[in-house]
């Protein structure tokens, strides 16, 4: 079975007052979710999805459909927790599946919430934004450099908890050792560049890059919640 090592760190940033995100990192599931919806409905939202996807982790080998499965149920359980808040949740991740065809990385996405991967020489987003500003992206309306300033960056086209229907993307790869996976919420890729995070990345083992993306973040401005989870594939 693949093994993995992994580093997290999180902080409420320097303008905000709560940390509307939430994550787990315990193998085979590492997953960041950050809350839509303000107090008392954002930092719910994604503690509801992520304690769905927790329970998940704990019942043993994965597959793609029970990574989906509970996809679908932290979706409901977040519309079920309270619908007049209009809560939402993104979540990104990965999971370590165990398939006939060997062991697997199941990379996950509904929201702005991003995963990375370092392979070698070659860093690169594994994930799409499902935000307004990547439409315009997409389309050739705008550049990816003015998507970071654009007045409606923040605006996320699916989430969990807006719709009944959730439309995870999720992508299979294999579990390669010496690769380094990123995950993080939107407050970490609003306050650095790829440019930016690929060096502090590099900064020692999962735990200690972990932490220095975060504090570069708060650094850079911390005008949100940042989380971060780096896990290394070891063999």
């Amino acid at each position: 079975m693949t093994r993995f090592f992994h580093g997290a760190a999180t902080s409420t940033g320097r303008v905000r007052r709560v940390n509307e995100d939430s994550y787990l990192a315990a193998p085979p599931i590492f997953a960041v979710a950050d809350g839509m919806g303000g107090h008392d409905a954002g930092e719910v939202a994604s503690a509801v999805a992520i304690d769905v996807l927790a329970r998940y982790a704990r019942g043993g080998p994965l597959s793609v459909d029970a990574v989906l499965a509970a996809l679908d149920e932290a979706n409901r359980a977040v519309i079920g927790r309270d619908e007049a808040h209009r809560m939402g949740t993104t979540v990104t991740g990965l999971a370590s599946l165990v398939t006939q065809a060997g062991s697997q990385v199941m990379v996950f996405n509904v929201g702005d919430s991003r995963v990375y991967r370092l392979a070698g020489d070659q860093f690169s987003q594994l994930t799409v934004d499902h935000s307004e500003v990547q439409e315009l992206v997409l389309s050739g309306a705008i550049t990816p450099e003015q998507a970071r300033i654009h007045p409606r960056r923040n605006i996320v086209t699916r989430a969990l908890g807006s719709d009944f229907v959730v439309r995870p993307d999720h992508w299979l790869l294999p579990p390669l050792a010496g690769d380094r996976y990123l995950v993080c919420s939107d407050g970490l890729t609003g306050e650095l560049t790829d440019e930016e995070i690929l060096p502090l990345l590099l900064a020692g083992d999962p735990q200690q890059a972990a932490a220095a993306l975060v504090a570069a973040a708060d650094e850079a401005g911390g005008h949100d919640n940042t989380t971060v989870i780096v896990v290394d594939v070891a063999g």
